[in-house]
């Protein structure tokens, strides 16, 4: 039996790790078996600059945190080493892991969560697919930009036939 000392330290760790996880939009489980520590580096290093939390995670915690935040469904993930990426963006922390995982065999993704609901292995890869945020705006924009371009050309070309057809 622990002592009531560690039951705290083990309390406090599941309730901060259980208000990561309502804080966050997206989670990314891993099983990170195997890499190499400059690997580890490199990856930690890409995740900070995007803005990503990543951290190994004790199963056992994890599951009463995730039970805490509401998030159901997690039981058949959580085994083996696993870490755990988290993000406020929809892509970023997926398509980090997603891109990690395609060049390093020992790195796989065990599956995820957005929005509280959990998501399978197969939505993860296709979450790392999608473009980013500053991807979606650009090409929003570049849409946005073509209809009005056609616009300002059709209204200008009607300006131009009154003035071609009025004498002087």
């Amino acid at each position: 039996m622990p002592s009531k000392q560690i039951l705290e330290v083990k309390q406090q760790a599941v309730s901060e790790l259980a208000q990561k996880l309502k804080d966050a939009t997206t989670g990314v489980f891993v099983d990170y078996s195997g890499i190499t520590v400059a690997d580890d580096t490199a990856l930690r290093k890409k995740m900070r600059e995007a803005g990503v939390h990543y951290s190994v995670v004790k199963n056992t915690l994890t599951r009463l945190a995730a039970k805490e935040a509401g998030i159901d469904g997690l039981d058949d993930i959580l085994n083996g080493t696993t870490a755990l990426a988290l993000s406020n963006d929809h892509v970023a922390a997926a398509k980090i892991i997603g891109e990690y995982a395609e060049k390093n065999d020992n790195f796989t993704i065990k599956g995820g969560f957005m929005e509280g609901k959990v998501i399978s292995i197969a939505e993860v890869e296709k979450l790392s697919k999608m473009p980013g945020k500053e991807q979606l705006l650009c090409m929003l924009l570049y849409a946005l930009n073509g209809n009005i371009s056609g616009l300002a050309r059709a209204l200008q070309a009607v300006v131009d036939s009154k003035n071609e057809s009025t004498p002087a």
